[in-house]
């Protein structure tokens, strides 16, 4: 395996010794009547990808530092955040031929920082400002500039079982700001939001920016997204609820980008035609006080229409999920989750019609905490456990079982578009087959103080039919990180 440079180590290791040494700061650094703030994140990834005819193991440090200059008056308030990811030493030779393609993330982010192993800039990560109290209405406001959106998570419920649900289950399926990346993604866009205690109106048009793998977060993409949602409390005794109604239009007009599908390569060079999907759907929230412990009810689900190119888009895909905080062990307070989500595949490469579910722009890791899948043409059959024996410490641990949902398509991963050369997915053939993998994975994230974070993470990829045809060398797969976040 290459080794993680040492400094990179020493650094990492020489704060985490210095964090109890750290005084804890209470009031935000002010200069004059502006706030400054931000973080500083650096992780060391250690990658052993399925075993392909490159370099599949590798290690490689990341950080990136963001600072946030802001203003809040009482009719309108304003930021300017700066960001800077810096890659230190990728691995150059991860690329294997064919459709074996990226061996882990470390060979997509040196593909994507025109091959370089060392790639970093700054950029305006954030720029924008915010109007409040539009027509005398405390809860309307406006928002216009550069901004990171994430659909599902304009409101958060009073309830804290729905908050956690919604915040780890719901937000970021279709747009989401890509935060586990060095770049991350951002917005150019507007945003109108009406909000009373009871009800919450939110309305999003925008074009997504460089970013997620690509260290340069300057330029636009040619991708227009519009974004509307209605999210409603039902707040009750012994109950808790929350819905959500909504419609994302996503136009891809970059004519020259080849799009990922199950079609064949001349076809699909052939097709220079926009990708216009409508996506509709919602999901409803419930959570129960009862004397074995509190339950939790989720469910989410959307339906595509369109045109993919020259194909219709017909597509769909749901999750249904549920949870239990037993009473029991009550120093770790565990909570047992179980679900399935579906994503849509595409039954036929030679009809008119495109079945695959399109994810848009989401950030994939909040799903995929191995991010070698994705949504689209999915089936997995999870399940969770997580522990709290302190209001600092969180452990969990995760299963999933996935399968394709049609063997006539691909396996897909990525999270979409993020520079306008590089479609933003990838898709490896299935050989008639539906078995994946099944993963399983191992977190543990320590809040120190107000200030310090760390996480570590580990998972294991056990192939199936699909990567065995693939990979033939090794069909099994780990990926792992140490992670300090340090807040100001």
């Amino acid at each position: 395996m290459r080794a993680v440079p040492p400094l990179s180590i020493l650094l990492l290791l020489s704060s985490i010794d210095s964090i109890y040494s750290q005084p804890t700061q209470t009031e935000p650094l002010k200069i004059g009547n502006i706030t400054v703030s931000g973080s500083f994140r650096i992780r060391i990834e250690s990658w052993d990808w399925f075993h392909g005819n490159a370099n599949y193991e590798y290690a490689y440090p990341g950080s990136l530092f963001r600072v946030s200059f802001s203003e809040t008056k009482k009719t309108s308030d304003w930021r300017l955040e700066l960001a800077a990811p810096v890659l230190i030493d990728l691995p150059n030779d991860a690329i294997a031929p064919g459709v074996q393609g990226q061996l882990g993330l470390g060979a997509s982010y040196f593909a994507a920082n025109n091959k370089n192993t060392y790639a970093g800039l700054v950029f305006a990560k954030q720029g924008y400002i915010r109007f409040k109290g539009l027509g005398g209405n405390e809860g309307q406001t406006l928002k216009i500039g550069r901004m990171e959106f994430i659909d599902g998570a304009e409101v958060t419920p009073p309830n804290a079982t729905l908050a956690t649900v919604k915040r780890e289950r719901i937000a970021h399926r279709l747009l989401g700001n890509s935060g586990f990346s060095e770049a991350g993604r951002s917005f150019d866009g507007v945003q109108y939001g009406l909000n009373n205690p009871k009800i919450n109106l939110t309305l999003f048009s925008g074009r997504p920016d460089r970013g997620v793998y690509q260290v340069d977060g300057w330029g636009e993409l040619k991708i227009n997204v519009f974004y509307g949602a209605l999210t409603g409390q039902l707040p009750g005794r012994r109950t808790a609820a929350e819905w959500r109604v909504f419609g994302l239009g996503y136009d891809d007009y970059r004519n020259n980008v080849l799009k990922t599908d199950n079609r064949t390569s001349a076809v699909r060079a052939a097709d220079h035609e926009h990708i216009n999907i409508g996506t509709f759907g919602g999901h409803f929230l419930e959570a129960f006080n009862t004397s074995a412990g509190p339950l939790d009810a989720m469910f989410w689900g959307v339906g595509q229409i369109g045109s993919w190119g020259n194909l219709k888009q017909r597509s769909y895909a749901f999750a249904v999920e549920g949870g239990w905080q037993p009473r029991v062990l009550q120093r770790l307070k565990p909570w047992l989750r179980a679900g399935y989500d579906y994503g849509s595949g595409d039954k036929n490469p030679s009809d008119h019609v495109h079945g695959t579910f399109f994810q848009v722009l989401p950030t994939p890791r909040t799903y995929a905490r191995f991010p070698f899948f994705n949504f689209m043409n999915t089936r997995d059959a999870l399940t969770e456990l997580s522990l709290r024996p302190s209001k600092k410490v969180t452990v969990r641990s995760d299963f999933h079982s996935l399968r394709l949902a049609g063997r006539n398509d691909l396996w897909y991963s990525g999270g979409g578009a993020f520079q306008p050369w590089t479609f933003g997915y990838t898709g490896r053939p299935s050989s008639g087959n539906s078995g994946l993998a099944n993963l399983y994975d191992v977190s543990a994230d320590f809040n120190f103080n107000s200030h310090f974070t760390l996480g570590t993470y580990y998972g294991r990829a056990n192939g199936k039919l699909i990567v065995a045809s693939i990979y033939p060398n090794g069909k099994n797969a780990n990926f792992g990180f140490l992670e300090l976040l340090f807040n100001f």
